[in-house]
């Protein structure tokens, strides 16, 4: 089965975006490359459980499992030892990608509390937007009761984009709820 969101680029987004800019090429028009979803979980240090748990709540999320991110150095001052586990991340394409993009903007993101609409000042100069989540459990596939602690997230949504107006105009056309 193809992903609802792939067919809605071909068919909405590309004549859209034809039209708003004035692209004479069908390769000039930016598209979604990934999207990265990463924890960064520095209270791993003191408890290895929390790694273990945000891998299991991470697969639920994105589909597939994730990629476990170790110190490089160790810093005494956070209580870090080289190589130990610190975080982990996961990277969507394809399929997964707009499966999972299509949840976060019709599902995930209306279910923040006093959700007014995500800023449109998270660019990065290249066209990609990075969005921070403060709880897992807007996600419908993480179950309240099971959670021990409430972790936060960023999603990296990386773009063909050459610039952030053009990054913007990606997202609007896939109905990105950015606020007014």
């Amino acid at each position: 089965m193809a992903a609802r969101y792939k067919g809605f680029y071909k068919n909405n987004v590309i004549p859209a975006l034809i039209k708003e800019t004035g692209y004479k090429n069908i390769n000039q028009i930016p598209k979604l490359v990934k999207v990265v979803i990463n924890m960064g979980l520095g209270e791993a240090t003191s408890n290895s459980k929390i790694i273990e748990q945000s891998i299991m709540e991470l697969t639920k999320i994105a589909g597939q499992k994730p990629v476990v991110a170790k110190a490089k150095k160790s810093i005494a001052a956070f209580k870090l030892k080289e190589k130990q586990e610190i975080g982990c991340f996961v990277t969507l394409r394809n399929d997964r990608m707009y499966d999972f993009f299509d949840r976060l903007i019709n599902i995930s993101l209306p279910r923040v509390r006093d959700f007014k609409g995500v800023s449109k000042k998270a660019f990065d100069g290249r066209g990609n937007y990075t969005l921070g989540v403060k709880e897992q459990v807007i996600f419908p596939e993480i179950s309240y009761e099971l959670i021990e602690k409430i972790k936060g997230m960023n999603i990296t949504i990386v773009t063909s984009a050459k610039n952030n107006d053009d990054g913007y105009k990606l997202l609007k056309c896939f109905n990105f709820p950015f606020r007014n």
